[in-house]
């Protein structure tokens, strides 16, 4: 390892990775500028939110829970939103190897029994549903970005309002 120190201009970094093969390195400089991207979003706002799908069972509760207020059609649409946002929670459960239905049902009961937001997806299967014990977090710019990001797509497959398709006699 080649460690250089005391540069006058010391806004420069730069990071040599070395692999067995190709794959490896690119795989190595994915991650690297994964963990820098999550950095850089840091640096910008310090906010976090704790991960393993807590917030995503959180916030689709609350959408759930307001949907019950409305008594108009949006309801549906709010419902529809808060079953989406539980596709998150279910993904990690069922990645991890756990039941997804059964691990879903048990955080979101217990999230509202015992009123932890922070509650989600124990995917080490260390024995802690608790985000902040496990210190699993994310930042909260990712995750507006992620949910703006995925909001948007639902609206652009939202507004095609035709398919065309080609005959076969055509």
């Amino acid at each position: 390892m080649l460690v250089i120190e005391d540069c006058p201009n010391s806004r420069a970094v730069t990071i040599f990775i070395r692999g067995g093969n190709k794959m490896i390195v690119e795989e190595a400089k994915r991650s690297l500028h994964d963990a820098l991207c999550v950095i850089r979003n840091l640096v910008r706002d310090n906010r976090i939110v704790y991960g393993g799908g807590s917030c995503e069972l959180a916030c689709a509760l609350e959408v759930t829970e307001q949907a019950d207020k409305v008594s108009t059609l949006e309801q549906y649409a709010m419902r529809a939103f808060g079953d989406a946002l539980e596709a998150v929670p279910m993904a990690l459960s069922e990645n991890s190897g756990l039941n997804p239905i059964r691990t879903v049902s048990e955080l979101k009961s217990k999230q509202i029994s015992e009123a932890n937001p922070r509650l989600g997806v124990d995917c080490m299967q260390s024995g802690h549903l608790d985000m902040r014990e496990q210190h699993v977090i994310e930042t909260l710019i990712g995750k507006k970005q992620q949910l703006t990001l995925a909001t948007q797509l639902v609206r652009m497959i939202l507004k095609i309002d035709d398919i065309r398709t080609m005959s076969l006699d055509q």
